[in-house]
């Protein structure tokens, strides 16, 4: 496997039109979670320092035989078919990178056709919208993909990844597409009650760090689907197959009935876990200290796998539920008081399963029939009402003075609105949601235990 390449990031982004804020006007707040995440996408790019960003767009003109390339310089986007004509974009084309690609891609059988149209399609231009928005300049190669086969995408994918590393400087590579239009009865394709597993299927090979088994999924699902994503993330896969995967799932939503999917696959400086070893170690460990603790009085060491847990700070939540689904505990801290997250993760566990004060602590003969979540929180930042999204941020309220603080956790079922979060939030601190209240907002990345093991080897009062 390579180590180093020229592709210094690559991920997926969706292209609705709406997310645009001067297309969406008021009805931004339905696609909030996406426009926070191509923030964050947008940032992980431009950090990764890459001087060319190649986009491959299902909405370019399609050729059944050939990969398509706007070949003019300098492209232009806007949005006038939706709304919004005084939004517009425009960024140089890398054609030393194109010509290379072209190159390589005619060596290896395939044909990439130039065209000449200088205005971008919506595929193209909402994801490069947000990248120029945060912050990236640079150039620009802009794609379409074909009718060949499945395989001939993969391959196309590895001509680019070869075409950079000939060129020997950053670039990056976003691939745009949605993925299911039939996951409500609204949608504009229409319903299938079956759709859902497509976009499952592609998100839980993304949180596991196998984005190979995209490549494998089954023909007939997609048609089920009515997706309009699936050869670009084929490019992207056939891209990033001998490089380091660092899969990351920043935002998934469906508020239309089509699934909008902010995603990061590789990048030059990834972290020493993956999710998906994260998604098993974190709850064990929540797991592991409150049965060591209850059955022995003892705490646990620290393991090869939960190494960087040790070297990390970070607030945690750790809650406690029986596998019928009732909350027997949780606990935790809004930011960090212990030395390093491993700690902060067992003392947490230990407090939700002994001194949650709304449950009795928590007794030996229960430790087979409970399930283990934990959640690592960002650091809190200051927002207003306007600013919280209680499917996307977690929400903490104090009183003016600061001496009073209440912590409600995000993506709470039953909790549907921002007045809703802060009222619940404000009766935990002992508050009234109407008086005056600083208000905070955070993220948070849940690792949730789903099928726990038969086996037994100060915080703020939780979220749940």
């Amino acid at each position: 496997m390579r180590n180093a390449s020229s592709i210094v990031f690559s991920g997926i982004a969706p292209h609705p039109p709406i997310m645009v804020p001067e297309v969406g006007q008021e009805s931004i707040g339905h696609v909030r979670s996406s426009i926070d995440a191509m923030e964050e996408f947008s940032r992980r790019l431009i950090a990764s320092g890459a001087e060319t960003v190649v986009l491959i767009s299902p909405h370019a003109p399609l050729d059944a035989y050939a990969f398509v390339a706007y070949v003019s310089s300098p492209l232009y986007g806007d949005f006038s078919q939706f709304r919004a004509p005084g939004t517009q974009i425009e960024a140089r084309t890398d054609k030393e990178l194109l010509e290379k690609i072209g190159e390589i891609a005619a060596e290896n059988g395939l044909e990439v056709l130039g065209i000449q149209k200088r205005e971008l399609d919506h595929g193209t231009a909402v994801p490069l919208y947000f990248l120029q928005r945060n912050g990236w300049q640079g150039r620009i190669v802009a794609l379409g993909y074909s009718f060949l086969t499945n395989a001939a995408h993969v391959l196309f994918g590895e001509c680019i990844r070869k075409a950079a590393d000939a060129l020997d400087r950053p670039i990056a590579f976003l691939a745009s597409g949605d993925l299911s239009h039939r996951l409500k009865p609204e949608a504009p394709a229409g319903y299938n009650p079956s759709a859902h597993i497509f976009d499952e299927q592609i998100i839980d090979a993304l949180r596991c760090n196998t984005p190979e088994r995209i490549a494998n999924l089954d023909p007939d699902l997609r048609k089920i689907a009515g997706e309009c994503g699936y050869r670009s993330m084929l490019v992207a896969i056939g891209l990033a197959q001998e490089l380091p995967s660092a899969c990351e799932v920043l935002s998934y939503e469906a508020p239309f009935g089509v699934g909008y999917l902010v995603a990061q696959l590789t990048r030059r400086r990834t972290a020493a876990a993956t999710d998906c070893e994260a998604a098993t170690v974190i709850p064990a460990l929540a797991r592991q200290a409150v049965e060591r603790f209850i059955l022995a009085g003892e705490l646990p060491e620290p393991r090869n796998e939960e190494a960087s847990l040790t070297t990390a700070r970070a607030g945690c939540f750790v809650s406690i539920k029986t596998r019928s689904g009732d909350l027997r505990g949780c606990i935790g801290t809004i930011q960090p008081v212990k030395d390093n997250l491993f700690e902060e993760l067992v003392s947490n566990a230990i407090n939700a399963a002994t001194r949650d004060p709304r449950f009795k602590p928590i007794e030996a003969s229960e430790l087979e029939d409970l399930r283990y979540s934990v959640d690592i929180l960002s650091d809190p930042e200051p927002a207003a009402f306007e600013d919280l999204d209680p499917a996307t941020y977690g929400v903490v309220v104090e009183d003016e003075a600061g001496s009073h603080r209440g912590l409600l956790l995000p993506d709470i079922e039953g909790v549907n609105s921002a007045a809703q979060q802060v009222e619940i939030a404000a009766r935990k601190a002992g508050l009234s949601a109407n008086s005056p209240l600083k208000l905070f907002r955070f993220r948070v990345k849940r690792f949730r235990e789903e099928k726990p093991g038969r086996h037994h080897a100060k915080g703020v009062r939780g979220g749940a």
